[in-house]
């Protein structure tokens, strides 16, 4: 079967949008497993190394019933939770960060932290990473008045 000139580059078209899609969502760094259910945000984050710093990624909450807030996810082992969102980047060390310690102690290669802060229940857990330059965590989030367990 030979293909006619139109079908090679509708073929062409879709291998390089597909490629640019896989692109685009490897940037993305947060893969989310919540259903939506009961979970705010649940899913996997990657810190990775670029130069010499690490990545960190800001996560904008708005759900009903619950003031607006930012999650801050890194960079490394650094972690913030702020009531309100802000175009400006915010200072982990801040009194207004309600994560308290906010930077989390690695032992062996583990690392897990949970806290019960205003209105929400935040866990994160090392869980490796892809390559030697990244950090893996699994993080969940939910509201303080849902069960946890």
């Amino acid at each position: 079967m030979r293909l006619t000139g139109a079908e090679w580059k509708r073929i062409a078209g879709m291998t390089v949008l597909s490629c640019l899609a896989a692109v685009a969502f490897a940037s993305a760094q947060f893969t989310s497993f919540n259903d939506r259910s009961r979970l705010q945000l649940e899913g996997n984050w990657q810190s990775c190394r670029e130069g010499h710093e690490y990545a960190e990624r800001v996560y904008d909450g708005r759900w009903p019933g619950l003031p607006p807030f930012e999650l801050h996810l890194g960079p490394y082992h650094d972690f913030a939770l702020f009531i309100g969102i802000q175009n400006d980047h915010r200072d982990h060390n801040s009194p207004d960060n309600l994560l308290k310690p906010h930077v989390i102690e690695s032992r062996f290669n583990r690392a897990a932290q949970q806290w019960d802060v205003a209105q929400w229940h935040l866990e994160v857990s090392l869980s490796g990473g892809s390559r030697e330059e990244c950090e893996s965590w699994f993080v969940r989030l939910l509201p303080a008045t849902s069960s946890s367990h």
